[in-house]
């Protein structure tokens, strides 16, 4: 967890690949713990062809049954139809805006929202932008993204700071 804080957790993504594979790993982290997410990142690369969303959206039946086999992964049928339908969504998305980076850092204006927080409990679990994130994504065919998944994804792309004022990564 402390290499995941200090190398990653609020630094500015603007690679597409990349913020699929967090969208897609936060909404695989609902209902559990991000460190069980983290202990199967590796997993996940390997079982979803290193979250290449083109090849992603074509998952058929007999890959679905590969994943649902993958003890690597977790094994939650609703959560891999989302990662294949949001592998669809994220790329009618790239046609539309020409990368998905231009489309979700729209909701924060291009630019990382820096929070002034003093203790983990002063850290919410949604706000403003990831509800507006989340009823877009939703309306544009996503699963699995709702707004405290939203928040958790902008917080660990960098699209919010929230890292605390005592903390050394903050700047």
């Amino acid at each position: 967890m402390a290499a995941y804080h200090d190398a990653e957790w609020g630094v500015p993504v603007h690679d597409d690949r990349l913020l699929f594979e967090f969208l897609i790993l936060e909404g695989a982290q609902a209902g559990l713990s991000w460190e069980t997410i983290l202990k199967k990142r590796d997993a996940y690369h390997a079982a979803f062809d290193q979250f290449d969303p083109d090849k992603i959206a074509k998952y058929d039946a007999r890959k679905v049954a590969s994943l649902m086999a993958n003890a690597g992964i977790v094994r939650n049928r609703l959560k891999i139809a989302a990662t294949i339908q949001n592998a669809k969504a994220f790329n009618e998305v790239r046609s539309e805006f020409g990368n998905f980076d231009a489309f979700i850092w729209r909701f924060v204006d291009g630019k990382p929202i820096r929070n002034h927080r003093r203790s983990m409990k002063d850290l919410p679990s949604r706000s403003e932008q990831s509800d507006a994130m989340s009823k877009e994504l939703k309306r544009r065919g996503f699963k699995f993204v709702g707004t405290t998944i939203c928040y958790a994804f902008m917080q660990a792309v960098g699209m919010v700071n929230d890292h605390l004022i005592t903390c050394p990564r903050r700047n």
